[in-house]
């Protein structure tokens, strides 16, 4: 099957809806490169000033499948999004929608003059349900909606697409206001709600509310979809709900022309997503409904309680986190820590019996945990993220700087055959050492020559490496962990020595859903730390 879009026959009839997934640009050359069914790639919603967005949580799952989300329109704003689109390179048959709002008619017209050159069609989020003063406010207002679809049009020469709300009692007449302001497609829906999730007596959401997403809409998008293709004949994009082929051709048969899959890459892999819509395709083509076995709603994200036994101060910004139980995590997984009313944070565990975490005072949230009195209940969810596997008989060299340590130090204990390589600023700035050196060969190194080797702790690394054979460093296994230029350097020593494949570094990317859908710990080629990772 052939789609057409707006003067383009496209690779796939697939979009991803804006603000999952294909939120950074570096996710977005990876699937135009890997995944040509998705022939729209949608991005997240760009605004005329940078915005942070909701602390974390900013998902929350209510059921299977079933999902409210406050990311809070979070965005580099208009004029860096435009130097990051211009670097991709966009295949002939794929159609970059580039998703624009504005608390104002006059932004979303300033936005939409930056953001049009180097787009093949602009998105007007007139729909988001939980950001205050946009999206919504502004789209159940018809007049509103076709003086901004109008105010747009008149200042650009490609595509214009109102994404519309279905919390309006007639969803029908916005989409004829958009029409009459010279839209020339319609996107529906966005998200439903606000609704609110609860856990342990607190809202889960940062932001109190937010939209509804998921298997749970289907019906509602569907609705829409007939309702606006009725009311307009426009171009639809269907979104709402859709986990499998028959889910796509109910869109199809309610008119629409592109298919919206969000919630249901709620925690695939990239590698995952690359099979889903080869087989979603697949199952079109052929007359199948394979491809939500590829789904995965065994995803969970409900919240444990745990006390805290422990807070031990290592130095001024520094310090350990001891609570009263064990938890289940393997090497190489991850946590998020949740304190209701400050939020929620990953963590690597130092150990898991019982659990215990390293704090680095960096921001509000480990400000806070730095003083958190014992007794405090906090809540755990997960664990989330990939286990590592190494080799059989392979010798694992774990290099660690800062909170890196708790990452490598569950690898080392637990594979065995290994060397810790940890590295500080200074003496007082070392933890956990003795415990390394029970369970590993330890290599210290600090920046002042307070303890150990004087110097960096790659350079450390450099001379170990030196001293082996090319035989001893065939066996190896490295695992990187800490700041970014500390791994950047300890992988620039170990491909002096040894192979690429070798080599498998955690960053430590921002994270926030922790399961692969806001694109938040998007790495520069493509993959999501969270979900591909931590370790890639």
């Amino acid at each position: 099957m052939t789609t057409q879009f707006f003067g383009k026959t496209l690779s796939g009839p697939f979009t991803i809806p804006s603000g999952i997934v294909t939120t950074a640009t570096s996710i977005i050359q990876y699937v135009f490169d890997h995944m040509p069914e998705v022939g729209v790639v949608t991005t997240k919603s760009i605004g005329l000033a940078p915005r942070l967005g909701n602390r974390e949580p900013v998902l929350s799952q209510y059921a299977p499948g079933c999902f409210v989300n406050a990311v809070g329109l979070t965005n580099p704003g208009a004029h860096e999004s435009v130097a990051l689109l211009s670097q991709l390179r966009v295949p002939k048959d794929r159609f970059l929608l580039t998703s624009i709002f504005g608390g104002s008619l006059e932004e979303f017209v300033e936005v939409a003059k930056l953001l049009a050159p180097v787009s093949d069609g602009l998105e007007l989020n007139l729909s988001c349900p939980h950001a205050t003063g946009y999206g919504m406010a502004m789209g159940q207002d018809p007049e509103m909606v076709r003086a901004i679809t109008a105010a747009v049009k008149a200042v650009v020469d490609i595509p214009v697409i109102p994404k519309l709300t279905p919390n309006t009692p007639n969803i029908a007449e916005i989409a004829q206001a958009a029409a009459a302001g010279g839209a020339d497609g319609i996107c529906a829906i966005n998200t439903m709600g606000p609704g609110y999730t609860s856990a342990h007596g607190h809202a889960v959401l940062s932001n109190g509310a937010g939209g509804m997403s998921g298997k749970g809409v289907l019906p509602i998008g569907l609705k829409c979809v007939r309702e606006v293709v009725a009311a307009t004949g426009l171009p639809v994009i269907g979104c709402g709900g859709v986990s499998s082929a028959d889910d796509v051709r109910a869109f199809m048969q309610a008119g629409a022309t592109v298919v919206g899959v969000g919630s249901a890459l709620v925690g695939m892999t990239t590698e995952d997503m690359v099979e889903y819509f080869r087989t979603l395709q697949r199952d079109l083509d052929n007359d199948s409904n394979r491809a939500e076995n590829l789904v995965r709603y065994d995803i969970d994200m409900q919240f444990r309680t745990v006390s805290l036994v422990s807070n031990q101060r290592v130095c001024e910004d520094i310090a350990i986190l001891t609570f009263d139980r064990k938890i289940n995590v393997q090497a190489g997984e991850f946590v998020f820590l949740w304190i209701p009313g400050l939020g929620e944070k990953p963590f690597s565990a130092l150990t898991d019996d019982p659990f215990s975490l390293v704090v680095i005072d960096l921001g509000e949230f480990t400000h806070t945990l730095m003083d958190l009195p014992v007794g405090t209940e906090a809540y755990v969810r997960g664990p989330h993220g990939i286990p590592v596997d190494p080799p059989e008989g392979a010798h694992i060299m774990a290099v660690a700087g800062g909170t890196g340590l708790a990452a490598v130090y569950q690898i080392a204990r637990d594979f065995g055959n290994a060397e810790i390589f940890a590295g500080a600023r200074s003496q007082d700035r070392l933890y956990f050492a003795d415990e390394c050196a029970a369970i590993a060969d330890l290599h210290i190194a600090t920046d002042d020559g307070s303890a150990g080797y004087h110097g960096r702790v790659t350079e450390l690394l450099r001379e170990r490496l030196q001293g082996m054979s090319p035989a001893e460093r065939d066996t190896l296994m490295f695992y990187n962990c800490g700041p970014e230029p500390m791994v950047h350097a300890a992988e620039a020593v170990q491909r002096e020595f040894c192979r690429p494949e070798q080599i498998s570094s955690a960053i430590d990317y921002l994270t926030k859903c922790g399961v692969g859908i806001c694109g938040a710990c998007a790495a520069p080629d493509g993959r999501r730390g969270c979900v591909d990772g931590p370790f890639l």
